[in-house]
């Protein structure tokens, strides 16, 4: 009898100082992801996600802001992995060694969206630049975002283009999510530049029709970057390689081609080879 006891003690003592091997595996780290609203108010992530965490084994949390404080996050080491569209703030930061093996993901298009009675006339026409000419002369409302998303900084480069410097009391920054600026275009019966794929999520809510698309200064391409463990070594580096070779692969790109809301695809898988 003792000596059975004291082979319990013995056995117990190794398990407790070597550890258990019959043990569960130590769960995988969560990932943290910064990305644009488009990707959170479509539902484009509520879709995907789930089938990437089945896979890892852990959680994605995502802090969904516009493209310029996504990327913001990104580079004071506060998440691991960024979603956004915004191609040139995209190349500066990887450039300046916040993030590194950038990829592309998916595309859709920016899309002029206003009034059903479009006081302005623009419905059909095929040129943004001319349309924001039009809505420069101040005879109708306008609700910028006017929050450094990749949206915002396109609508900023429209103006630029075609030579309006936009400000009097017809110009409305709102400092506001897409899903928000809709709903206040809709409201005051102003006109907006939105991505497609926020639009489509909110279109019955605000009235607002499509008026100015096609353009081809109206690509909008999303890429995925991580951020560069040489500058934190601590971030989830290895999440974020995983993540990123799923959103790339054929299992998520299909996923990412069979979104769609109320019967349209938002978003069209671009995947290549890395950057």
């Amino acid at each position: 009898m003792k000596r059975c006891l004291l082979k319990a003690l013995i056995t117990f003592f190794v398990l407790c100082t070597t550890g258990w091997s019959a043990s569960p595996a130590v769960a995988a780290k969560d990932l943290r992801m910064s990305t644009t609203t488009s990707t959170e108010n479509s539902g484009l992530l509520k879709y995907l996600l789930p089938a990437f965490e089945t896979k890892c084994g852990c959680k994605v949390r995502v802090i969904s802001v516009g493209t310029g404080k996504a990327l913001e996050l990104g580079k004071n080491g506060d998440v691991d992995v960024v979603l956004v569209h915004a191609r040139p703030a995209e190349d500066k930061f990887v450039a300046e060694g916040h993030g590194v093996n950038r990829r592309d993901v998916m595309y859709n298009d920016f899309i002029l969206v206003g009034p059903q009675s479009d006081p302005l006339r623009l419905r059909g026409t095929k040129y943004v630049i001319a349309a924001f000419k039009t809505l420069g002369e101040g005879k109708a409302k306008f609700i910028s975002r006017g929050d450094n998303s990749g949206t915002d900084q396109m609508e900023k480069n429209y103006w630029k283009q075609a030579g309006v410097e936009p400000k009097g009391a017809w110009f409305i920054s709102a400092g506001l999510g897409m899903s928000e600026v809709l709903t206040m275009a809709g409201e005051l019966r102003g006109y907006t530049l939105s991505d497609r794929a926020t639009y489509g999520a909110y279109r019955a809510k605000t009235g607002l029709d499509i008026l100015v698309q096609g353009d081809p200064k109206m690509f909008n391409p999303y890429g995925v970057i991580a951020v560069n463990p040489k500058k934190y070594p601590d971030i989830n580096y290895q999440g974020a390689m995983d993540f990123i070779n799923w959103m790339t692969s054929d299992e998520g790109q299909k996923m990412i081609a069979e979104f769609k809301v109320n019967g349209e695809q938002l978003f069209y898988p671009s995947a290549k080879k890395a950057q």
